[in-house]
């Protein structure tokens, strides 16, 4: 009796793993697959290269010409690399008039004003200005109108900048194997990217799934198939097969992206895109008025403390990211990723099997989507600012909407036993739908002509095939 049930069970897994076998194999030779594997890292290089061409492209030289009727700006508004100031006498329309007959990027009149009420500013230019332009010379102007009221309230700017206090916090994670440094935004960064991943992969290969059984319904393929193994099995290898093909391709995504990415920088000879903290460090200089023409102006002294600052900051993010649990990261990774992708894709295949073609599947999309758009909206608004509040712990239990809303959590650090519980009912809950998916299955794959709603679905569960 036990050989019995031993042998039936390598004969089914074996059926199994013919149909995984099928379903990878067709699908990894498809030219869509092959084009999406190699054209996918191809614009990936391109949108992290295009904006860093972009940005070296309009890094040109900007002159304005200034009309100051005032007199508080004369010889005062400071030249930049990019950006430079031509002073005007005369009246305004005679200074239109230069402007016009020139290439310069804009006109800045500034008529008599206080500097305890400076209105009137205006800007004329031959197009649109642009918002950098705006700001830069909204920002030229606020300092030297600072500048001013300090010397009239018998301040001045460096006494304040004295003043100033630069606090910068050093945030330790006290955990059992000692103190470790810990950044915020790093640990945020590494479990909202694995979020988005798990979340795309699963839509984009839950559908095809769904796709797939449509398509073998559709040209009867699936007649064929179902008279030598049984609808579970075909449902099982079609699942497993497309989950192997995600990996796959996954995996050369990874590999391709960093090939194209360095061979596209070094082809054109331009950097990636800023990273944030490059781009947190340039906003934070470009705020400041310190652009790199300035750097000549610095004492020696203060040109170290910047570069000690920056190399400080790059060593802070690089020891935070070192010190996150990367392995247990991976580890919950992979396990998520193909959790939620079974949970989901069990149920993709039922709807797949239960219509007739791709417009019948709408009313039956709302249910799965709703779970996993909250728990993507609910990391952003909620989980990432409290991780360990009510709502993050339901939300990553809860097998429909733990593969995002844990893979959040997991690198600010989740008790054992809340991370085993979250598998274990994950495990559960695809179990469970795989079985509610089979019993639609096994009747939906035959069934042709038929408007298909929820009370015939619940019909289906109890029907005897």
């Amino acid at each position: 009796m036990i050989f019995s049930s031993v042998k039936l069970q390598k004969h089914t897994m074996h059926k199994i793993w013919l149909i995984i076998q099928r379903e990878y194999l067709t699908r990894v030779r498809k030219k869509s697959f092959i084009i999406m594997t190699l054209l996918t890292p191809l614009l990936l290089a391109t949108f992290m290269i295009l904006p860093g061409l972009l940005i070296a492209m309009s890094g040109e030289e900007e002159t304005v010409m200034v009309l100051d009727e005032s007199g508080l700006f004369e010889g005062k508004l400071e030249n930049k690399k990019d950006l430079k100031f031509v002073h005007l006498a005369g009246s305004l329309e005679q200074a239109k008039t230069v402007y016009q007959e020139t290439d310069n990027t804009a006109l800045l009149y500034i008529p008599k004003i206080s500097i305890n009420d400076p209105k009137g500013i205006t800007v004329y230019g031959k197009k649109n200005t642009s918002l950098q332009t705006q700001i830069r010379l909204e920002e030229a102007l606020e300092k030297e109108i600072e500048n001013q009221r300090f010397i009239a309230s018998g301040l001045d700017r460096e006494t304040l900048d004295k003043i100033e206090a630069n606090v910068k916090l050093n945030t330790i994670n006290l955990s059992q194997e000692g103190e470790k440094d810990n950044n915020a935004i790093i640990t945020s960064a590494a479990g909202v990217v694995a979020a988005v991943i798990i979340y795309f992969f699963i839509f984009l290969y839950g559908v095809q799934i769904m796709r797939g059984v449509i398509e073998e319904k559709t040209n009867r393929i699936v007649e064929v198939i179902i008279s030598s193994v049984k609808p579970f099995q075909l449902m099982m290898g079609k699942i497993m097969g497309i989950a192997a093909v995600a990996l796959t391709q996954f995996l050369l995504w990874i590999i391709l992206s960093f090939v194209a990415i360095t061979a596209v920088s070094a082809a054109f000879g331009i950097d990636a895109a800023p990273t944030p903290m490059e781009q947190y460090q340039a906003g934070k200089v470009a705020a400041e008025g310190e652009s790199i023409a300035n750097q000549d102006e610095e004492t020696p002294e203060e040109a170290a403390a910047k570069s000690d600052e920056f190399a400080n900051t790059i060593q802070d993010v690089t020891k935070s990211f070192a010190n996150l649990p990367l392995l247990l990261i991976f580890g919950c990774f992979v396990f998520y990723f193909l959790g939620g992708y079974l949970l989901y894709g069990s149920i993709f295949g039922a709807i797949g099997a239960a219509v007739d073609n791709e417009t019948d599947t709408q009313q039956f999309m709302m249910p799965i989507t709703i779970p996993l758009v909250i728990s993507f909206i609910m990391s952003y608004s909620v989980v990432l600012k409290n991780p360990d509040g009510a709502v993050a712990f339901w939300m990553s239990i809860i097998p429909f909407t733990s593969p995002i809303v844990m893979m959040v959590r997991v690198p600010f650090g989740v008790p054992a036993w809340e991370l085993l519980l979250s598998m274990g009912l994950l495990i559960l809950g695809f179990i469970f739908t795989t079985w509610l998916a089979a019993r639609i299955y096994r009747v939906g794959i035959l069934m042709y002509g038929k408007k298909i709603n929820y009370k015939e679905l619940s019909k289906w569960l109890f029907y005897r095939v």
